[in-house]
């Protein structure tokens, strides 16, 4: 029996044959794997709202800056909930560790703190999750829709989002544009 190997705190990047709309050509940040499924946020699709909306929409403080940064799709399941990505550090009400010095937290406080000038410096703000149950992503890896690679906070926290795919692959080596868009098993 082999030993089960999961994935958090790694990148899944879509390989250019994966053409479901929630995940083409995307970079989603794996907060959670193990036996019961996985959670993730995809850190490359900017929404067009910007920090400075949701702040409004919550009755907040909108700080310097938040104008100019943009709120990403995290992926389809429960859409309505936020998610901030973030550097380890602070108390927030619910927050879990992903490994590597980053954390993601649910709690309305951080966003209070965000509002008011304070809080983690580095942040992406995403509404909804991406989730697979029990051995889901362990299909879909073997059906060679994913490529995964060590996460890294430069491609999450200072690339621009048009930049993130390309950027998590070359991680590996790879350059996904010289890739066929169906690879077979041999």
């Amino acid at each position: 029996m082999h030993e089960q190997t999961f994935l958090s705190n790694q990148f899944l990047i879509a390989m250019p044959g994966l053409h479901d709309p929630n995940f083409e050509r995307t970079v989603t940040y794996l907060c959670e794997h193990g036996p019961q499924g996985a959670l993730g946020i995809i850190v490359n699709r900017p929404l067009e709202l910007s920090l400075a909306d949701l702040f409004g929409n919550l009755g907040m403080g909108v700080p310097d800056g938040a104008k100019l940064q943009s709120l990403f799709f995290g992926g389809p399941v429960h859409p309505e909930q936020g998610f901030v990505l973030h550097r380890s550090g602070g108390h927030w009400q619910s927050s879990l560790s992903t490994g590597d010095g980053l954390s993601i937290t649910t709690s309305r406080d951080i966003l209070e703190a965000m509002a008011r000038g304070e809080g983690p410096e580095e942040v992406l703000v995403a509404l909804g999750y991406a989730g697979w149950g029990p051995g889901q992503l362990e299909r879909e890896l073997g059906e060679n829709s994913w490529l995964s690679a060590p996460a890294d906070t430069d491609v999450i926290f200072h690339r621009p989002p048009t930049e993130r795919w390309d950027a998590a692959a070359a991680l590996l080596g790879v350059d996904l544009r010289l890739l066929a868009p169906a690879a077979g098993h041999a």
